[in-house]
């Protein structure tokens, strides 16, 4: 039995403060670990796990950015509209590598899981954390947060 690793571990420093979707966010690197430990199997397994292990991936990314997107309308994000083109463009590029990968085309599995785990955290880092301070700020001014 091959050892877990994991690749991309959570840290308090990428909470946005909002608990769904902080727990949603762990949940990606949850999955993406569990991607890069697929990788790491050999070929032969590797590739129906990792179908498999995309499938399960890429439909929590759909859920996770439909979540998000309901929070933005809600509040009435001023960045809407650029933090949703970040998700289709993340979802084309994702949909565009499993083409690739189920046509046979040259496709490096380990690239893939370093390219969503820069992602997601950037993501996280900068235009997730805006969304979660603009929600804190908004929730503050209404009396429905107190942060002293």
């Amino acid at each position: 039995m091959v050892k877990k690793e994991v690749f991309v571990p959570w840290d308090n420093r990428y909470s946005v403060g909002v608990k769904i979707i902080d727990e949603q966010h762990k949940e990606l690197l949850h999955l993406t670990n569990e991607l890069y430990n697929t990788c790491k199997q050999g070929e032969e397994f590797s590739r129906e796990a990792f179908q498999r292990a995309v499938k399960v991936a890429v439909d929590y990314v759909g859920k996770h950015f439909s979540n998000e997107e309901k929070i933005m309308d809600t509040i009435k994000y001023p960045n809407m509209a650029a933090h949703k083109a970040e998700h289709k463009d993340f979802v084309k590029q994702i949909l565009a590598s499993v083409k690739d990968f189920e046509d046979g085309r040259y496709f490096v599995p380990n690239t893939f899981v370093r390219f969503l785990r820069d992602w997601i955290l950037s993501h996280i880092a900068m235009t997730d954390k805006d969304m979660g301070d603009y929600l804190l700020v908004l929730l503050k001014k209404e009396g429905k947060v107190n942060f002293s």
